[in-house]
């Protein structure tokens, strides 16, 4: 997607604050709705943007509701200096993608600010590049990420859709926690992290004691 379009699409508040929330488990109108306090209307002209613009998509439950939930990863970069401003919109790198062809990732780069106009120049051409391998890097890093975050959901029975599961056993891994607690943590609302517990429970990924909510096994 073109990066100036991305930018425009994501001024908006409400859309960022769609994303953010999609972006934790997939939502129906009326959900949406009354996360962000806007009428179902709005919620559903900010999702026919988004949805055009190819950054979600909807399905279809049993009951006939039409949920929404992310479509594809896509990172934006964006950079402002005294000498320049630049953004572009790139998806991760395949995950074939050999990271150690990036042979500038642990080279620490200096330079002489006291050198000639060629040495700084030189320079400018090496961090240029370097720039471009760590953006690429991180474009790897990025879908190596949701990757694994698949693998999680898939794991515990549902669905790689739901990244929200994800962030609930990496809070709970340490130590039994309350809802209200666990819901501080991801940012996300207490009754959604009360009903994605109760999945996970169903699933025997989690259960309750008297210390909180904790993993059935450290394994």
């Amino acid at each position: 997607m073109d990066s100036a379009a991305l930018l425009d699409l994501l001024g908006n508040e409400n859309r960022r604050r769609i994303l953010r929330l999609l972006a934790r488990k997939p939502c129906y109108v009326t959900e949406i709705s009354e996360y962000l306090g806007v009428s179902p209307k709005a919620v559903i002209e900010h999702l026919r943007k988004l949805e055009e613009a190819g950054l979600i998509e909807s399905r279809v439950d049993d009951q006939r509701r039409k949920y929404f939930h992310i479509a594809r990863n896509v990172r934006l970069e964006v950079n402002v200096s005294p000498y320049g401003f630049a953004s572009k919109s790139a998806y991760p790198a395949n995950s074939s993608f050999d990271i150690t062809t990036c042979r500038h990732l642990t080279l620490d780069v200096s330079w002489d600010d006291d050198g000639d106009l060629d040495e700084q120049l030189g320079a400018l051409e090496e961090l240029e590049r370097l720039e471009n391998e760590l953006s690429l890097a991180q474009r790897w890093v990025q879908g190596q990420l949701c990757d694994v975050l698949d693998s999680i959901s898939e794991d515990i029975g549902t669905g790689p859709e739901s990244r929200i599961y994800a962030d609930l056993l990496a809070s709970v891994r340490s130590e039994p926690k309350s809802v209200g607690e666990l819901s501080d943590d991801i940012d996300a609302p207490r009754e959604v992290v009360a009903e994605l517990l109760e999945v996970m429970a169903d699933n025997g990924v989690v259960r309750r004691t008297e210390r909180g909510w904790e993993l059935t096994t450290n394994g």
